[in-house]
């Protein structure tokens, strides 16, 4: 897919396998979203093949369209309907759609029922986006930062939701700025950067892959410009050292008393004063910032948490 001179997905190739939920993942502008609005129909592919649910999202659209759900990251709603008014207008398009008032008291809808769309805070939106995706009893569901604006809560609520969807056969493909949420929901995690698939497996293999650790160095004021590759000399090839911030840097690789001792004495060398110093397992953080060199940036929707 192009869009001019900007090549958006590039021989992109991936596969969804039914029952699980699955997490594309991948900085601004990756080509996520071109990713799954091709594969929900919206956009025919400028080349190679789509298939969902074994049909073609753009010839076989009339016949896909009740199978699957589809939760925008924004918009979607008239601006001055009200929250419950538009969960049973849409339920209405559909043959054999769910209770509205079983989602409605399961995403904590009633409290906002007869707000105008436009008035409710950016986590109300979300959860009235993810209801109308449901409603239908989707074979795939497709869900575009689906806990983005919500609180802490509610957010736990919708992960429980999605796990029972998963144990009642339901195929999940989830784009989420939240790695946590990934870490937690995925059976598999693709990692997407400038329209390429890098990286792809399930969160314990991207994670545990050669059976890295890592040491996180977070000192009282900026790094000079050449601490990472000064620490990289001092730690030797066998670690890998990654900026994060200005005051923090991730170090990959056999994390053991040798390297503490190393990064230690390489901070009392340069005048470095660490405010922290960690020892753990990689996360999914630290594997996408690994691979694309980049920090992900959470999503701000409009309107407040909630």
């Amino acid at each position: 897919m192009r869009y001019g001179d900007l090549v958006a997905v590039d021989h992109l190739d991936l596969r969804v396998e039914a029952g699980t939920i699955t997490a594309v993942l991948g900085p601004n502008g990756a080509g996520k979203t071109t990713t799954l609005e091709t594969c929900e129909g919206y956009r025919r592919p400028q080349g190679g093949t789509v298939r969902v649910l074994g049909l073609d999202p753009v010839r076989d659209r009339r016949a896909l369209l009740p199978r699957i759900g589809v939760m925008l990251q924004a918009g979607g709603a008239w601006s001055g309907v009200r929250a419950e008014e538009m969960l049973r207008h849409v339920a209405a398009l559909h043959a054999d759609p769910l209770p509205v008032g079983l989602l409605v008291e399961r995403l904590g809808l009633a409290e906002c029922g007869r707000t105008p769309f436009r008035r409710l805070s950016g986590g109300q939106q979300q959860r009235l986006g993810l209801a109308t995706a449901l409603v239908g009893r989707p074979e795939l569901l497709f869900v575009d930062e689906p806990t983005a604006g919500m609180d802490p809560a509610i957010r736990r609520t919708t992960w429980e939701l999605l796990e029972e969807l998963r144990a009642d056969g339901v195929t999940t493909v989830l784009t989420t700025h939240y790695l946590e949420e990934a870490e937690r929901l995925a059976d598999h995690v693709h990692v997407i950067d400038r329209g390429r698939l890098i990286a792809s497996g399930t969160p314990y293999e991207l994670t545990r892959a050669g059976g890295a650790t890592t040491v996180r160095l977070v000192v009282t004021k900026p790094f000079p410009p050449h601490a990472p590759a000064s620490l990289q000399t001092a730690l030797g090839p066998a670690t890998e050292v990654t900026t994060i911030n200005a005051q923090s840097l991730l170090i990959t690789g056999p994390a053991d008393a040798s390297t503490l001792a190393k990064v230690s004495a390489w901070c009392e060398q340069h005048g470095v004063l660490p405010e922290a110093l960690t020892l753990g397992q990689r996360t999914l953080e630290d594997v996408f910032l690994q691979l694309t060199g980049r920090v992900l940036t959470e999503p701000t929707p409009s309107g407040t948490a909630g």
